[in-house]
């Protein structure tokens, strides 16, 4: 990379402030610095965006498709770096970096495209000499807020809505993730975007969120992290009605029924569970597994999950990075040591590893869980899989629906009544039915209750970045 500075008004700044340190969770060794911004940058960055958005507006969405589309090419062109920066500031297996770089690109391709598509409406009027005519116009100046555990497509699958509707946009990454959104910032610049329309603010948390939520030239803010996070912002945003995009925590449960293909559901329950070290919202936290396929499923579960390499997630052959720090390794101890405490069986891992000073957890596997046990209530966020006998479907909805969270559930069977009965009582904004990565740039993305509000992705996405306007026409 070329700067690990602030981008505002096309300029990269912050140069003499003080600096931030990245640590590669790997080792924990310094990998980069980015400027600790505050109130006094993010306003800065804000009218910035504020002055871009008055020309970017008015720009015709195949123009702003051209810009999206060379920053596309350029994110493909550059998928090896991008991958690279991710691993080395977050821990997550290169090949899994490989696949979020490819993947933050294609909601780049598809907005530029979507653009395209924001039809408004003519409505028939119930007066002879009206028309009623329906407008979509860009919300205005966008606050994005990021989080570490996917630093390329949590940033491109708001940027590129944003960016497409019309919006400018002020970036606040996590400052335990930055460099990815610093690299694609960089890539944004070389693609040309006018000077204003894509803004970097890095530093202090607090301080730029109060300023974001304060600033009135701010509409519009899209917030991907903690559901605590989350309430707050709702409560900040209450004074000028900001309009507000979140997703926030999951509980995903994870259901086989007997007459799932157990190969399907242990590689499905696989790829969700154990993507990214399980730090993941969507990641299966909680296995319901029905008593007629229980024992075999468990058995293969866990003979999988026993092949799976723990290590630096730069070596290409790594399954298992590390956690991003020591906290999330004392968290998921202590969510193992309970269940096992009382009662649950420990079928493999529960270790902390140290390695070079390294924040790693062994991927693990527990069976005889019970919703008395901390892990089944709370969002465990690192490579533990417990796993519940259940006998009937009724009582796997009754568990799986028993959380505040809505935001995906995963469903194994190979019978389309049970599941469309399944999937029409579970209360999840996404379901995986023998699906474990069912996320793409084309469909909604979001939960229902305390998972967030709205949709990213897909032509919902879309909307979220434009208001709706009716005009009356008189023609007298």
């Amino acid at each position: 990379m070329r700067n690990n500075l602030m981008y505002i008004n096309g300029e990269w700044v912050g140069k003499d402030l003080e600096k931030l340190e990245v640590v590669n969770p790997a080792n924990g060794q310094v990998v980069g610095t980015v400027p600790i911004g505050g109130e006094a940058e993010a306003n800065e960055a804000i009218d910035s965006a504020h002055e871009a958005f008055q020309t970017w507006s008015q720009t015709t969405a195949y123009e702003r498709a051209t810009y999206l589309k060379r920053l596309n090419d350029l994110i493909l062109k550059n998928q090896e770096e991008l991958a690279q920066v991710m691993t080395i500031e977050m821990g997550k297996p290169i090949k899994e970096s490989r696949g979020e770089a490819a993947s933050s690109a294609t909601y780049i391709e598809w907005f530029a495209e979507e653009g395209k598509r924001i039809y408004g409406e003519t409505v028939p009027s119930h007066i002879a000499n009206k028309r009623m005519q329906v407008w979509k116009k860009p919300v205005g100046v966008v606050a994005a807020i990021t989080p570490w555990n996917f630093p390329a497509a949590m940033l491109t699958r708001k940027m590129g809505p944003a960016l497409a509707a019309g919006c400018t946009i002020v970036i606040k990454p996590s400052g335990e993730s930055p460099l990815t959104a610093v690299k694609l910032v960089e890539l944004c610049e070389e693609a040309g975007f006018p000077k204003g329309v894509v803004n970097l603010v890095t530093g202090s948390s607090s301080k730029i969120g109060k300023a974001m939520m304060e600033n009135d030239k701010v509409r519009k803010v899209t917030f991907t992290g903690s559901t605590e996070v989350g309430k707050l912002l709702i409560r900040q945003s209450a004074d000028q009605v900001k309009r507000l995009s979140m997703e926030l925590g999951g509980h995903a449960p994870i259901i086989v029924l007997d007459d799932a293909n157990v190969e399907t559901a242990v590689k499905g329950a696989i790829a969700s569970k154990f993507r990214n070290a399980g730090q993941t919202c969507v990641c299966g936290n909680r296995i319901y597994v029905q008593s007629g396929i229980h024992d075999e499923f468990v058995e293969k579960f866990t003979a999988a999950v026993k092949q799976l390499k723990i290590g630096d997630g730069i070596n290409d052959e790594v399954d298992i990075g590390p956690l991003i720090n020591q906290s999330s390794v004392d968290k998921v101890s202590r969510h193992v040591e309970d269940a096992v405490s009382k009662g649950a069986s420990l079928l493999t891992g529960g270790k902390e590893l140290t390695d070079e000073n390294g924040t790693f957890y062994t991927p693990t596997v527990i069976s005889g869980v019970d919703p008395s046990m901390i892990i089944m209530q709370e969002e465990t966020f690192g490579p533990v899989a417990p796993i519940q006998k259940i006998e009937t479907i009724e009582e796997a909805i009754q568990l799986a629906n028993d959380t505040e969270y809505g935001l995906a559930a995963y469903v194994f069977t190979e019978s389309v009544s049970k599941g469309t009965l399944l999937i029409e009582k579970l209360n999840f904004g996404i379901v995986g039915w023998n699906d474990g990565t069912p996320s793409a740039a084309q469909v909604p993305f979001g939960g229902m209750k305390e998972s967030g509000l709205g949709r990213e992705g897909g032509h919902e996405g879309l909307e979220a970045f434009l208001e709706t306007q009716y005009v009356a026409i008189g023609m007298d």
